[in-house]
């Protein structure tokens, strides 16, 4: 996790570890994990069920439909409880609507964290998508992120995280960052992830609603921006403007060579400084991040022509997006022993490659979920899903408890939820999915809410107690199987 140089007094990690402390009341050992006593005895009001309805920061009466609908449909009692909790929880607890020049204006944290992440904050909203055309009040909640998303384009298009308003600080671990640092950002850590999110929910939204509203002139412009960022950072003339360090006993947490990262050869991929984890990328042309940049390009280009009308747009877009994918077919593939061909998950276009997985998305396993993986790539798909669900990737661990992925960000043993969560979502096997639903019900040490990672050999020892990705995301696969696969909900786990 992120750390400040020594004398700053506060780190991300100290931050949320003090968080679960607060929201447990319980005492917390050196590491800052839970342990299972402390959970066995600690006070979980607060985790075992939603707000009150007066303290609940926006209502769906859609989205309470579809949680009375499905949790009827769910057998498992535990299983139930986990839905209700969890699908709402970007609603219930991290959204601030509200309007700006007359306009819907969405503020979202990502729970204990106050701040708003574009890749968080997309995804948080996304399993509500299928609701808005019933609910225009929701409509305008999610209209108001993408507006805000837009605004926070249009300051730095290189930031990933921004803040409330531009007279706000950075966050406590970024302040002392060396990197151009602008009124509004949060945190400035290049992810290619983050403007790709951006895509997704837009194009996401326009398909589900059908209102151009918020992709005024200003959406436009942003849209150019990313563009324009996304060329930049293929690296052809150089290192381009972004640079980043960081005074931290976490290497993870900063570039290296002066802040612009380990050399690449220009391929023809696009840089990243860092993962959806936000740890830095070894190698940094940084595979699925650039997969999910040739679909959101894609995207992008459709609603240039369709909703914009601006054809130079459009076909910019096509001819980055053809570009990277001729790219990746060159550069973003490797042979192995067990698994055959497969991608990569960082090269660096000189023949080096890191073969993992990473718990967070975009990665491997989460690749068909965003939407990646073509009819012509489904078998290569296929085999870097295998691989990395297996001892041959060093970040997958089994222990007594479950088995998942996690990473370098939180540490060895440590399982996402997440991870099993996309592993379900992306799984054809019905036997598969029911294990995936069976670890994510036992692994919760009774607090019902997904967390951000746990101990693979005892889920009471466990980070991050209020993550609202990882709840709204497990309420969308419960969504996802109540439509495509309801009988897997009526299964007793026994």
């Amino acid at each position: 996790m992120s750390t400040n140089p020594p004398n700053s007094g506060v780190t991300r990690r100290a931050l949320l570890r003090g968080a679960a402390v607060a929201v447990t009341a319980a005492a917390a050992s050196q590491s800052g994990f839970m342990s299972a006593a402390d959970a066995q005895i600690a006070p979980t009001d607060q985790l075992t069920h939603r707000p009150p309805p007066a303290e609940r920061r926006f209502t769906s009466p859609a989205v309470e439909a579809a949680i009375r609908h499905v949790s009827q449909q769910i057998t498992d009692p535990v299983l139930a409880l986990i839905f209700s909790n969890c699908l709402p929880n970007t609603l219930d607890t991290t959204v601030y609507p509200g309007t700006r020049n007359g306009k819907p204006d969405t503020f979202v944290i990502t729970g204990d964290i106050d701040a708003m992440w574009l890749r968080d904050s997309s995804a948080q909203v996304w399993p509500y998508l299928p609701f808005c055309k019933e609910d225009p009040k929701l409509s305008s909640l999610i209209e108001g992120v993408i507006r805000r998303q837009t605004r926070y384009v249009l300051i730095d298009p290189y930031a990933n995280a921004f803040l409330r308003n531009s007279t706000s600080k950075p966050l406590p671990w970024a302040v002392h960052d060396d990197t151009t640092m602008k009124p509004g950002v949060g945190e400035r850590k290049w992810e290619i992830d983050s403007l790709c999110y951006t895509i997704r929910l837009a194009h996401g939204y326009w398909r589900a609603t059908g209102n151009t509203a918020p992709f005024d002139a200003d959406w436009l412009e942003a849209a150019h921006a990313i563009v324009r960022t996304f060329r930049e950072q293929q690296r052809k003339h150089g290192h381009g403007p972004y640079h980043f360090q960081r005074a931290s006993e976490q290497p993870t947490d900063t570039l290296p060579l002066d802040g612009y990262g380990n050399p690449a050869r220009p391929v023809g991929l696009i840089y990243s400084g860092f993962r959806p984890s936000d740890d830095a990328c070894i190698f940094p042309l940084f595979v699925p991040a650039n997969l999910f940049a040739v679909t959101s390009l894609r995207q992008l280009a459709i609603m240039a022509g369709n909703v914009a009308q601006d054809t130079t747009l459009a076909n910019e877009c096509n001819s980055l997006a053809d570009e990277v994918a001729a790219a990746l077919a060159q550069y973003g593939q490797i042979e192995t022993k067990n698994h055959g061909r497969i991608w990569a998950y960082e090269v660096d276009g000189y023949g080096d490659t890191l073969r993992m997985d990473d718990a967070n998305a975009p990665g491997l396993v989460s690749l068909d979920y965003l939407g990646c993986v073509s009819p012509e790539g489904r078998a290569l798909y296929e085999r870097s899903r295998a691989f990395a669900l297996s001892g041959d990737n060093p970040y997958f661990f089994r222990g007594s408890a479950a088995e998942g992925i996690g990473g370098p960000h939180i540490g060895l043993g440590y399982i996402w939820p997440m991870s099993i969560t996309f592993r379900a979502m992306t799984s054809k096997n019905d036997q598969e999915i029911l294990q995936c639903l069976r670890w994510l019900r036992d692994t919760t040490a009774g607090t019902h809410f997904m967390h951000e990672s746990f101990w693979k050999d005892d889920p009471a020892k466990y980070t991050r107690p209020w993550f609202a990705w990882a709840n709204t995301l497990f309420g969308e696969l419960i969504l996802n199987l109540a439509d495509q696969k309801p009988y897997l909900l009526r299964s007793t786990f026994a």
